[in-house]
């Protein structure tokens, strides 16, 4: 009588079969989190940027906003000059260099604007680097309130008053 060693072609067919079952199952799953988790990423770090900004004003009144790299500082440990405020994360302040590569999926930027007679000091924008590495734009003005872009549109918020014309950010 002849014993059967291993496993035959149809078992291991069976098997591969529910492993790539599940796998279409799980992947889509783990991408949605993984977009959610850049959302949630990129909306902190809008507040982080906004924080920043109130302290480098605070700090170098006479500076006035300043753009996102002058808020972080590369040295360490890092001494705080108006070119460096130290008052961020170097890896957000710098974008996540080199060029395009942004952080947690989205690419960030600082714009500071005219005089505070003109209701204009600064906005900041949080945009993703494709439609797989979030689900919306984010942006923020000096007034604190981090606002949002409809989900499914992740083209930069262009200026400040569009940035104001979007709705708030529900917490």
């Amino acid at each position: 009588m002849r014993t059967q060693k291993g496993f035959s072609l149809i078992e291991l067919l069976i098997v591969v079969a529910i492993i790539l079952i599940i796998a279409a199952i799980a992947i889509p799953n783990l991408m949605r989190a993984r977009m959610a988790a850049n959302d949630s990423s990129a909306a902190a770090s809008e507040r982080s940027i906004v924080t920043a900004e109130v302290g480098y004003i605070a700090s170098y009144p006479t500076v006035g906003y300043t753009a996102l790299g002058a808020l972080g500082g590369a040295a360490a440990p890092c001494v705080p000059a108006p070119a460096n405020g130290c008052l961020i994360d170097n890896n957000l302040a710098s974008n996540g260099t080199p060029a395009g590569s942004g952080k947690s999926g989205y690419a960030f930027a600082a714009t500071p604007g005219g005089a505070a007679a003109t209701g204009f000091n600064f906005y900041t924008t949080a945009t993703p680097l494709a439609n797989t590495t979030g689900t919306k734009a984010y942006c923020a003005a000096d007034d604190g309130v981090v606002r949002t872009q409809a989900a499914g549109t992740i083209t930069l918020v262009a200026s400040y008053n569009a940035c104001l014309g979007l709705n708030p950010m529900n917490n």
